[in-house]
């Protein structure tokens, strides 16, 4: 079966039925994102390395995805199925294979629930641009072509709101987006509730000038207003996700570092093993090799050391004072500044932490720059160790090839 001979038409005929049905309403929906999702799936199928038949099933159902919208809006999807099945047919495309491509079609209907790596990466091609520089624009475009289906305008706070939703009920399938766009589409989340809260009080504040709104605050319970007040004191949206997505950056550099230093503490203990069972015993019979072992010797010694310090964990002394708490110095955040501290104290000052706007983000500052601190030092600790082995190496090498010649002469 020649895929790619398949594929080119398909691509013609799709695009053909594009110009063919051209709707001015699709103004998000055309043959642009069909291209850009079609785009998409061939980047992720690549990561994963598929074989010719998977590579042809997630691409032609992404050509084939959004087809649908020309003959059946509200169930595109089945329709898009369908046009696809028929087309297929009439290459003698085999059966198996077309179910598949209808089913990574269907796959798409939202919410999304794939089953399998196909439909996975079909899924996250079709939303890819949510953790996308582009999404901006592209959000744009889908709130144009709604108001074109729905001939209204739509309110841009409403349609804020659903994109909001939409961005906490769909996370993507694939590990290669999880990794490449999570962090860009929290941070489209971020701005998005940023504005919709930045919506909220100007809307408050406006219609708080108004006599009608102040007789109804007036009417308000002193317990729900009170709970208002809590609420609005809470953080925002955008500054926890920020913190977030750095801290968890953090977590993963940390671990980074502990992996470099364990491969190069594995690699000089293997090294050293090797110097000690083998080289020193014959040491006796080729005294011209003894400054080269030393050499080595002291390399892996020194790097090993470096990797270690790398890693030992330093701990404070575990407590703290009521007066840390009311100066808002202590971060309790981090395990080392409580773990000798009994419970109620800990929740206590947990409590008024979390009744404190200012201790707590200052106490997630803090716990950043920590972390901050002990990478700067694992990784200056770790920098000195693989110069000490690469150069130490090297001079090694060089000995034993300088004494070996000296010896032959």
């Amino acid at each position: 079966m020649n895929y790619r001979e398949i594929l080119d038409q398909l691509r013609l005929h799709v695009a053909s039925v594009f110009h063919a049905k051209s709707d001015f309403r699709l103004i998000y929906h055309n043959l642009n994102h069909t291209e850009q999702v079609v785009e998409n799936a061939i980047k992720i199928a690549n990561h994963y390395q598929l074989s010719d038949e998977d590579f042809f099933i997630v691409t032609a159902a992404s050509w084939f995805h959004d087809l649908g919208y020309f003959f059946d809006c509200s169930q595109h999807e089945a329709s898009g199925a369908g046009l696809a099945a028929e087309f297929l047919k009439e290459k003698g495309l085999d059966e198996q294979v077309t179910n598949k491509i209808v089913k990574c079609i269907m796959a798409t209907k939202m919410p999304q629930q794939p089953e399998g790596l196909l439909e996975q990466i079909v899924c996250d091609a079709d939303l890819y641009h949510l953790g996308s520089d582009s999404f901006k624009e592209r959000n744009k475009l889908m709130r144009k072509e709604a108001e074109a289906f729905c001939s209204r305008a739509l309110d841009k706070d409403e349609w804020r709101i659903k994109t909001i939703q939409l961005f906490k009920t769909h996370h993507y399938h694939t590990s290669y987006c999880q990794n490449l766009l999570n962090a860009k589409k929290a941070q489209n989340l971020a701005e998005l509730e940023n504005k919709a809260e930045e919506a909220e009080k100007a809307t408050v504040n406006h219609s708080g000038n108004s006599p009608a709104a102040l007789s109804t605050e007036k009417n308000i319970p002193l317990e729900l207003k009170k709970e208002k007040k809590k609420k609005s004191d809470r953080p925002d949206k955008g500054i926890e996700t920020m913190f977030r997505i750095t801290s968890g950056n953090h977590q993963r550099l940390s671990d980074m570092a502990d992996n470099k230093a364990h491969i190069m503490i594995s690699t000089n203990s293997i090294i050293l093993s090797i110097i000690l069972s083998i080289l020193l015993r014959k040491l006796e019979d080729n005294p011209h090799l003894i400054v080269p072992t030393l050499i080595l010797l002291v390399i892996c010694v020194v790097t090993m050391v470096f990797s270690i310090l790398a890693t030992r964990p330093s701990i404070p002394k575990g407590v703290f004072t009521p007066e840390d708490i009311s100066q808002k110095r202590v971060n309790l955040l981090f395990f080392g500044n409580f773990y000798r501290m009994s419970l109620p104290e800990y929740e206590g000052g947990m409590l008024k932490m979390m009744e404190d706007r200012d201790f707590l983000y200052g106490s997630l500052i803090r716990d950043l720059y920590a972390q901050g601190v002990v990478l700067g030092r694992k990784y200056r600790l770790l920098r000195v160790a693989y110069n000490v082995f690469m150069f130490g190496i090297i001079a090694s090498v060089l000995a034993f090839i300088t004494a070996s010649v000296l010896v032959t002469l």
